[in-house]
């Protein structure tokens, strides 16, 4: 029983005798020096969307807005848009200021430029002034050919204009207020005649009719 006790115990100090010396090995080997350092306390810079110096902000009430090839509505084509919200960088304005050039990727320059009453420019930006790119030639001008152009129109005859007749002239009746008269014995006269006439046989009558 002292043996198996004596046996474990060497053993056990055995292999606490070989971790010592492994670890002892690899701490003093060359080369193989530790070192402690302490670790930076500023930020690392990271990369994110946010462009440097000026920019501008396309207003919330906007969906989207154009990116056009110049300062002009009518005289360069759209190229791209910006959503409501988005940021992009500022280049510089027209003469006028009422356009901004903006960085816009993906097209040739990388530039391109958006009304500025659309955009909110960053506070304190001071942009110069750009000049206009030169405005865009179409690709090919057509040609018409008058005779051949003649050949497809249809000859118009001219008609005569109407004549003008006058209208005939506006007869307007009048009256005349003409009383006609009587001739002979007056109708009045005539009435009282018979009336008379009638009383008087009306009177005799009554008297025979007495008797």
């Amino acid at each position: 029983m002292n043996t198996n006790i004596k046996r474990i115990r060497f053993q056990t100090f055995l292999w606490i005798f070989i971790t010592i010396a492994v670890c002892g090995l690899f701490l003093t080997a060359p080369g193989l020096t530790v070192v402690l350092a302490q670790q930076p306390t500023g930020s690392v810079p990271t990369v994110t969307g946010t462009p440097a110096g000026a920019y501008v902000i396309v207003n919330s009430d906007q969906d989207q807005i154009n990116v056009r090839g110049g300062p002009s509505t009518y005289l360069y084509p759209p190229i791209g848009i910006l959503l409501a919200g988005q940021q992009v960088p500022a280049l510089g304005r027209s003469p006028g200021g009422d356009w901004i050039q903006v960085e816009y990727a993906g097209v040739p320059g990388s530039v391109g430029w958006v009304y500025a009453p659309l955009v909110k420019l960053s506070p304190g930006a001071n942009l110069p002034i750009v000049e206009p790119p030169p405005t865009p030639t179409p690709a090919s001008t057509p040609l018409i050919d008058p005779t051949l152009a003649a050949a497809f129109i249809a000859p118009e005859t001219p008609t005569r204009l109407p004549t003008y007749t006058p209208a005939a002239p506006l007869v307007v009746p009048t009256f005349t207020d003409e009383t006609p008269v009587a001739s002979g014995i007056p109708i009045g006269l005539l009435i009282f005649g018979f009336g008379f006439v009638g009383a008087l046989g009306v009177i005799i009558s009554f008297l025979r009719g007495g008797r």
